[in-house]
């Protein structure tokens, strides 16, 4: 069974964790939160200006972004305690902002079925 993940902040490091992911039964992406709107976000996945194009159909909705028929929800909460990870089901949050880099604003995320959250960027403090 695949992890659940989601992804908060899908600048240029959320875009590449879910890009090297790809493809890997053992993960499933199920959501991201960023304060751009989805049309603008699946731009940017799908053409990307260093790694170039991404050699998958991308599709978006108002909230939805589909990766070769595999659709996860967009969220735009400025607040990770907001955030409706347990609305998908996450169980790991990649932490990707670069805002949230301390313990006690990671564990904002710790709430119904989250159970880890990756840091991408130096954490403070702990």
């Amino acid at each position: 069974m695949a992890i659940r993940v989601g992804i908060n902040g899908f600048g240029r490091i959320g875009r590449n964790v879910l890009r090297a992911s790809l493809g890997n039964p053992e993960i499933e992406f199920v959501a991201v939160n960023d304060i751009t709107d989805a049309k603008t976000l699946a731009h940017l996945l799908k053409y990307d200006s260093i790694l170039g194009p991404l050699d998958a159909a991308v599709t978006f909705t108002e909230d939805t972004i589909t990766v070769d028929g595999r659709t996860f929800r967009v969220f735009k909460e400025k607040d990770p305690a907001k955030i409706p990870w347990e609305s998908v089901g996450a169980e790991i949050v990649v932490e990707s902002t670069g805002l949230f880099t301390n313990r006690a604003d990671a564990e904002k995320h710790l709430r119904g079925p989250v159970r880890k959250v990756i840091i991408t960027a130096p954490a403070k403090e702990e």
